[in-house]
């Protein structure tokens, strides 16, 4: 919400033609570009990596624990014969 305000907010700036106004509308496109990207960033990118990282980390424990203690997979192939 802060994002989309802010965004909101630097919209009549970055779209003005008055005088003078060169300077401020490339900040302003500059700053909408940042909040944005980052936004995406924070909501999308972020949870993503993290899934895929927690996923690997769950293979690589279960083919662990499968390779650790070869007694266990076999009681484990007795219950479910």
């Amino acid at each position: 919400m802060t994002t989309v305000a802010m965004v909101l907010g630097m919209l009549p700036i970055a779209i003005s033609k008055s005088s003078g106004a060169e300077w401020k509308t490339g900040l302003a496109w500059a700053i909408i570009g940042g909040l944005t990207s980052s936004l995406l960033l924070t909501l999308v990118l972020v949870p993503v990596i993290y899934h895929i990282v927690e996923s690997m980390k769950d293979k690589r424990a279960k083919k662990k624990s499968k390779t650790s203690d070869p007694s266990l997979a076999q009681m484990n192939e007795g219950f479910t014969s």
